[in-house]
């Protein structure tokens, strides 16, 4: 549990002036910041209101007061005792989740705010908990243990700023709520940016018995089992092995590179086994940004930086499954029969072990757009979409007014990742993950790409044992007829 909480003194004010300009009783939205066990302490980067639902409501109003509240509120004065204030937690949890795939490596969904009187703010705690509680589930902190988030209360009249540490314990009451110091200082200007452009290549077996059978389920365990085995690397900063309790100096942006342990293959001694029916090959790579505090340990950037890259491909997963759900009727969507291509997001639906048809897909790649005292945040974008209409969805989720000059934004990945699904007659190919790839196209080199090479039945393990015996039958022979020549030779 953090004891205290610094927000940034230039976002403060800022909210301060847009809540008392705006003259509503109530808002509610996301804080964004970190939490730090190491220094014991909570930062504020922003506070980003939440937009109005679908039918153009707020996602917080109050209930149980006179029809007058808004007014009332907006003269500065108190509104009935009985009031409270009504969240719509679902809305506020979807919000929450799109923005935090928008985060890169050190800036997190840290809690929520809520600018409203202290009557409806006691009246409603349990309520806010819950709504705490709802974004803690909707953009978790990953690879961190952290059981508490921040609720913020803004109240006016006298406008004051209160922060609260908010249990997300199973069972919630009033005492999940404990008090914690609030004060401003100037903390984005002490971040440390950290940049990372990591190349992977996952190669992950298909199991003929497994539970997992689509492509979306084996892909997210791969990633699961990558993101451990990411945990342990050794990083290079700036050329240099990192030691873990380094600090580094203010100024400039600092490359770091990862050194993955060697593991052999797993997959290749499994071939000859009948119960894999296949491989799949995931490979490419991610750009990743990191801010860390100049005061904790460089130990502290590299994970934040191993924690976006991960999160990173997973939200790529998870855009693309969106589109999927919203496209599930689209002509998009479809089986071309005269080719046997399957293209767009339902590649993701397939069942693997029953898949005999050429499947291609391209995935989202990430851009990058300034934010805060030279930071910047991420954004997705699609082959099909424009970088305006990222421009436009990112300044509607931020709540900010983008800046007209696209050449602040950073595509550091200035290929669309790519997805091929393909079938393969001899098993013996698994040894080989590329084969199935033309060797006279490179649209794909610099790419991500997930290949699939899959088994077409249970005897195509055997013509390579055969055509391995008849290689070295070959070899024998050309010996011995070698050294029968030789002889003959030698006797004449």
């Amino acid at each position: 549990m953090v004891k205290v909480v610094v927000g940034e003194e230039s976002q403060v004010k800022l909210a301060e002036k847009r809540l008392s300009k705006s003259g509503v009783p109530c808002q509610v939205g996301l804080v964004i910041g970190n939490l730090s066990g190491k220094l014991d302490r909570g930062f504020i980067f922003d506070l980003i209101p939440t937009p109005l639902n679908d039918n153009g409501e707020p996602a917080c109003s109050i209930i149980g007061g006179a029809k007058d509240d808004r007014k009332t509120a907006s003269k500065g004065k108190s509104l009935p005792h009985s009031s409270a204030l009504f969240i719509d937690k679902d809305w506020l949890a979807e919000h929450a989740r799109q923005v935090g795939r928008m985060l890169v490596g050190g800036v997190k969904v840290v809690g929520i705010y809520v600018w409203t009187n202290e009557s409806s703010f006691k009246n409603s705690t349990i309520t806010l908990c819950q709504a705490a509680k709802a974004v803690a589930e909707a953009a978790p902190l990953l690879e961190v243990d952290w059981d508490e988030r921040l609720l913020v209360h803004i109240g006016y009249s006298p406008l004051r700023w209160t922060c609260r540490n908010c249990s997300l314990a199973p069972h919630i009451t009033s005492g999940n709520l404990r008090p914690c110091d609030f004060k401003m200082g100037k903390i984005l200007s002490t971040r440390q940016a950290f940049r990372c452009t990591y190349d992977f290549d996952l190669r992950l077996p298909i199991y003929q018995c497994s539970s997992s059978k689509r492509l979306v389920d084996i892909l997210h365990h791969g990633i699961s089992i990558h993101a451990k085995e990411l945990k342990g690397a050794k990083a290079l900063v700036d050329g240099k092995l990192a030691n873990e309790d380094e600090q580094f100096d203010l100024g400039g942006v600092h490359d770091v590179e990862f050194l993955l342990p060697f593991m052999e293959d797993k997959y290749l001694e499994v071939c000859s086994q009948k119960e894999i029916t296949g491989l799949l090959v995931f490979s490419g790579s991610v750009c990743s940004y990191a801010y860390s505090n100049s005061k904790e340990p460089s130990s502290q950037a590299l994970a934040d930086i191993k924690e976006d890259i991960i999160k990173s491909l997973r939200s790529r997963l998870d855009i693309m499954c969106d589109e999927a759900d919203r496209k599930s009727d689209s002509k998009e969507d479809r089986t071309e029969e005269s080719n046997q291509i399957l293209s767009g997001s339902a590649v993701l639906q397939l069942d693997l072990q029953l898949q005999r048809k050429h499947c291609s897909m391209s995935f989202p790649r990430r851009v990058f757009l300034p934010w805060l005292a030279d930071t910047f945040l991420c954004d997705y974008i699609q082959p099909s979409e424009s970088v305006e209409v990222l421009v436009d969805h990112f300044a509607e989720l931020m709540s900010l007014e983008f800046p007209s000059i696209s050449s602040k934004i950073l595509e550091p990945e200035a290929e669309d990742p790519a997805l091929v699904l393909s079938t393969t007659k001899s098993f013996r190919e698994v040894s080989t993950p590329y084969a199935l790839l033309p060797k006279s196209d490179d649209s794909l080199s610099n790419q991500n790409r997930v290949a699939t090479i899959l088994r077409s039945d249970q005897k195509s393990t055997n013509p390579a044992g055969f055509d391995f015996m008849i290689a070295v039958l070959v070899l024998v022979v050309s010996v011995v007829v070698g050294f029968v020549v030789f002889f003959v030779r030698s006797s004449s």
